[in-house]
């Protein structure tokens, strides 16, 4: 994606073309970005290795110096090298933060007529802040020094990195001028390559926007350094345009430093024509991904480093500005588990942002002062989609904790906990807690088996997926209500189910909350069924009396069948109250020997399993019965009839169409 050139997708390539494209595609592709003050020779060293002048720009052209990232593209035996050559002013610093997304090694580059100077130790922290592990020094301009000057600065280079990710790396002499050198950092990148692992081939496509531009008649057409997964020609991908929203586009054409291709992979520079997408509506910052992969979020849990080189501690709500990816937003601090970040100390925080950004666990960012005059610090994404956490909770602490572990299964384990009673999908793993995607089923697999996580299948056919300690809470939380229940109502074997879920309201899942109730019913802590639930530890408190009467009531509902008595006949057997008389027939049904009809009648629920017979054997006989036909058919009156035809509807046994009942499966 060199300068504004991009070659549409051709059509019918010859199979030469074709066999030389597969031969490239066989190529390792890596990123390598330079880095290093102003004037120390960056673009000229870039341009001897390639023959490419990554200053594009007129402005650039006329200043004599880099001020937005240039590109360019090496060939180095195996190694594909895209090369990001970035601005070294420190007015231009988030340009070099947008430029280093995604590179996998780096050359910093140092004049000998100069030495360290300012921004060579800056972006040398800003390097070391994004988790680079590789790279080495090229000493520039060493045609403008003698002999002992530049020993000298290479003495004082050595002992500049040392402690970072360049101690012990080679350092090597150049001159873009007379070409001094360039076989030997040549020879230094390739070694430095073959020491970079392979990442994993399953990783979900990136591609962090750093810029775009139109091509007549192809419309518009955005460039970056794409940092896992792959894509190709007539994919679909998720576009998050920096505001929280997000569109899917469609890829029309692909380009690798102006040659079309039909894919583009990981470690390239990728040119993506999107079809459909205008041209204005693209910014740096955006980011094209996977769909269903990236969420954007305000909110960002994060692991901090503070410089050494600031001397300054990070302060809680600091503000500041986040780098990450492509991206820069105004952001404040929120530290956790102390009250400011000591230079050289690590904290958990969290990054409250004015604007939404896409991460991704793992994912290295650095922060610098608001009025971007320094960087401050940096470190790694431990919850891309963050929910505000208490600070010094002891109890998030030690899940935020768990997020920072080497053990895929300790992090998701704490992903499902923040998680909370919304659960989270195997899908979510792979950006929340950096788990390969086809590593994530036999990892969830492993969790149901010990247990750790639940997997629910909730209506209609949604599954689940829940830490077990959110459901064990929402059962203690359960079982407490009916507690409270049956201590108001000691009389009362069962209560309403749904009433008694709805005392849950702050969860507003209905159907995980009907799953929590049947996994009581399972574990057998409840007793009941779809109705009416009870702990299975709770035994109605009725006095000898109050028995003998509910004993009494049973066996004359029993020889009344289809006409029973009229409960208030038992009143003054109750005492006189009319409430103590309820809780007795209440208990009667819910020990199962009682159906309540109405409020004033009641059957015995031998009767109430004969009607439903005759009525059901009746009616697959006949077409209907009337309100006369099902009194005959029990041996009853009119006084009854009607409220026990209204019961059996109600319970859904039939259904009315105008005078008739039917049956209502029919």
């Amino acid at each position: 994606a060199q300068g504004a050139t991009f070659v549409p997708n051709a059509i019918g390539i010859n199979p030469v073309a074709r066999k030389q494209r597969n031969e490239q595609h066989m190529a390792r592709d890596l990123i390598l970005g330079t880095a290093g003050h102003i004037d120390h020779g960056k673009t000229s060293l870039v341009k001897r290795l390639t023959g490419i002048d990554t200053d594009r720009l007129p402005e650039e052209k006329a200043r004599g110096i880099t001020i937005d990232i240039g590109f360019a593209n090496l060939q180095l035996g195996e190694f594909k090298l895209g090369i990001v050559d970035v601005p070294g002013h420190e007015r231009f610093v988030k340009n070099m933060l947008a430029g280093a997304t995604g590179i996998d090694l780096a050359i910093l580059v140092v004049a000998a007529d100069d030495g360290i100077m300012p921004q060579t130790r800056e972006h040398l922290d800003i390097l070391k802040l994004l988790g680079l592990r590789h790279g080495l020094i090229a000493l520039t301009k060493t045609d403008l020094v003698d002999d002992i000057t530049r020993d000298v600065v290479m003495l004082e280079l050595q002992e500049f990195v040392a402690g970072s990710f360049l101690e012990g790396q080679p350092i090597i002499p150049t001159s873009a001028h007379t070409g001094l050198g360039f076989d030997e950092l040549k020879q230094a990148i390739v070694v430095e390559c073959e020491k970079i692992a392979a990442k994993s081939a399953s990783a979900w496509f990136r591609l962090p926007i750093d810029r775009s531009f139109v091509v007549q008649g192809h419309g518009t057409v955005v460039t970056g350094t794409i940092t896992s997964g792959g894509v190709k020609v007539g994919d679909e991908l998720e576009w998050h345009r920096g505001d929280g929203s997000h569109d899917i586009v469609r890829i029309r054409g692909l380009n690798n430093h102006g040659t079309p291709v039909n894919d583009v992979q990981r470690g390239q520079r990728g040119a993506v024509n999107l079809a459909g997408v205008p041209h204005d509506a693209v910014r740096r910052g955006q980011e094209l991904a996977t769909p269903g992969y990236l969420k954007p979020s305000k909110v960002l849990t994060v692991r901090i480093l503070a410089l050494t080189s600031t001397r300054k501690a990070i302060k809680h709500r600091l503000p500041c500005r986040l780098h990450i990816g492509t991206a820069e937003v105004m952001a404040s601090v929120s530290i956790l588990d102390a009250d400011t970040v000591e230079p050289g100390a690590w904290v958990f925080a969290q990054l409250f942002l004015d604007d939404p950004v896409t991460a991704v666990w793992g994912q290295p960012f650095v922060i610098r002062d608001s009025s971007a005059e320094r960087t401050l610090g940096g470190g790694q994404v431990l919850q891309p989609v963050g929910q505000k956490i208490r600070r010094k909770n002891i109890d998030q602490l030690e899940y935020v904790e768990q997020l920072w572990n080497d053990d895929a299964a300790a992090r998701t384990k704490a992903v499902a906990w923040f998680a909370g009673h919304a659960g989270f999908t195997p899908e979510s793993l792979v950006r929340d807690a950096g788990i390969a995607p086809d590593e994530v089923q036999a990892l969830t697999a492993g969790l149901i088996a010990d247990k750790t996580v639940v997997e629910l299948l909730l209506p209609p056919q949604r599954k689940m997926l829940i830490h077990a300690g959110w459901l064990d809470e929402l059962g203690e939380r359960l079982l407490g209500v009916l507690a409270t229940h049956h201590l108001q109502n000691p009389l009362m074997t069962n209560h309403d189910r749904q009433s008694s879920l709805s005392k849950l309201d702050y969860v507003s899942d209905e159907a995980l909350l009907q799953a929590v109730a049947d996994r009581l019913l399972k574990l057998k802590l409840l007793v009941g069924d779809n109705r009416r639930i009870a702990r299975a530890d709770f035994k109605p408190k009725l006095s000898a009396n109050q028995r003998k009467l509910k004993d009494r009531i049973v066996e004359e509902h029993r020889k009344a069948g289809f006409q029973p008595p009229d409960p208030s006949i038992y009143i003054n057997h109750a005492g006189g109250s009319a409430g103590a008389l309820r809780d007795i027939f209440e208990v009667a049904c819910a020990e199962g020997f009682l159906a309540r009809v109405t409020e004033e009648l009641y059957l015995h629920a031998e009767s109430d399993q004969l009607m439903r017979t005759n009525v059901t054997e009746k009616l697959k006989t006949v077409p209907g019965l009337t309100v006369a036909d099902i009194r005959d058919l029990l041996g009853t009156t009119r006084k009854y009839a009607v409220p026990l035809c209204e019961y059996l509807d109600r319970t859904g046994l039939t259904r009315r169409e105008g005078d008739l009942r039917v049956l209502a499966t029919s």
